[in-house]
């Protein structure tokens, strides 16, 4: 989906769906495995329908919808029109001899939050990460600009309180975590990247992420090119950096982490990419393109090696 699809006449906004619940750990997997063994997609999504869905999530029923949607949110799930079937990120993760079916890896944290904000399916978030250009902020910061697109654009059944109550839902999945008071919050917490600032203020926290390790930040990178601008054999460093949608916003990273990475490129590439800074002028230049499905195996291949190393 390509980020200005936000604005377009077809997009359909999301505000709602996760019943005020956050992200939780062990949802994903339960979501995956559910799926993974229904008999076909359409049977799938009776998997959160059926009166047997609550003692199979092992959840009360709100929360089995909200199951759902943090599946299909983050890419664990897709909905297709034959019904729902997992992605080739759930089942990198969570398939058999998944690269991490425990989300223990800093790797996967990273993936999910891309797929959650990245694209505009989740409009608090993928407005928050890509369109709000402020750095702390209170909730009515950003429900007031969503209600004027919302006006402006006559996105329908679209209230203030709706989107008030999203926008809290994120906050919780980002800024909760293991040791919180509330038991069970999300896993993306730990990506540190929304800090409580008292009661009231919050601050996106803009940096260098030492954690992110580039071969995500190389993925993502060739799937925003993907979608930004295909057929381009260069990129502005300004687009890389700040375009809605890019990896720079959508991480939250610093300009020096950014070219420190882009740096990189031809080496993390195996010269696909190369970074170049001629007269002044900063881009990324693809000497060759490689298939998202190429992308995806060499992701899947590097982090499995550095699953092994790690183990070893």
């Amino acid at each position: 989906m390509n980020a200005q699809e936000i604005k377009s006449v077809d997009y359909r906004p999301c505000f709602s769906g996760h019943e005020t619940f956050p992200l939780r750990y062990g949802w994903l997997q339960k979501a995956f495995r559910a799926v993974n063994e229904a008999p076909s997609p359409k049977d799938a999504v009776h998997v959160f329908r059926d009166p047997d869905s609550i003692a199979r999530f092992g959840v009360g029923r709100n929360m089995v919808g909200a199951i759902r949607y943090w599946a299909t949110g983050s890419g664990i799930l897709d909905e297709t029109k034959d019904g729902l079937v997992t992605t080739w990120l759930g089942n990198m993760l969570f398939g058999e001899g998944g690269t991490d079916p425990y989300l223990e890896e800093d790797a996967s944290l990273w993936l999910l939050h891309w797929h959650l904000v990245a694209r505009p399916r989740l409009t608090s978030a993928y407005w928050l990460f890509n369109e709000f250009r402020g750095g702390s902020f209170v909730r009515q910061d950003i429900v007031a600009p969503l209600l004027k697109l919302a006006q402006e654009h006559e996105w329908s059944r679209v209230a203030s309180t709706t989107v008030d109550r999203d926008l809290q839902c994120l906050l919780r999945t980002y800024i909760g975590g293991r040791g919180s008071s509330e038991a069970g919050e999300s896993i993306l917490a730990e990506l540190g990247l929304i800090r409580p600032m008292d009661k009231q203020r919050s601050r996106l926290s803009r940096g260098r992420k030492q954690n992110l390790p580039n071969a995500v930040f190389l993925y993502c990178f060739n799937e925003f090119w993907d979608k930004f601008s295909p057929e381009q054999a260069t990129m502005s460093f300004e687009n890389a950096a700040y375009a809605p949608g890019s990896p720079g916003r959508v991480f939250l990273l610093d300009e020096d982490d950014i070219v420190d990475r882009l740096e990189q490129l031809e080496d993390i590439s195996d010269g696909t990419l190369a970074w170049s800074e001629t007269a002044g002028l900063r881009q990324i230049i693809r000497y060759k393109k490689r298939s998202m499905k190429t992308e995806r195996r060499i992701l899947q291949e590097t982090l499995m090696n550095d699953r092994m190393r790690e183990a070893a």
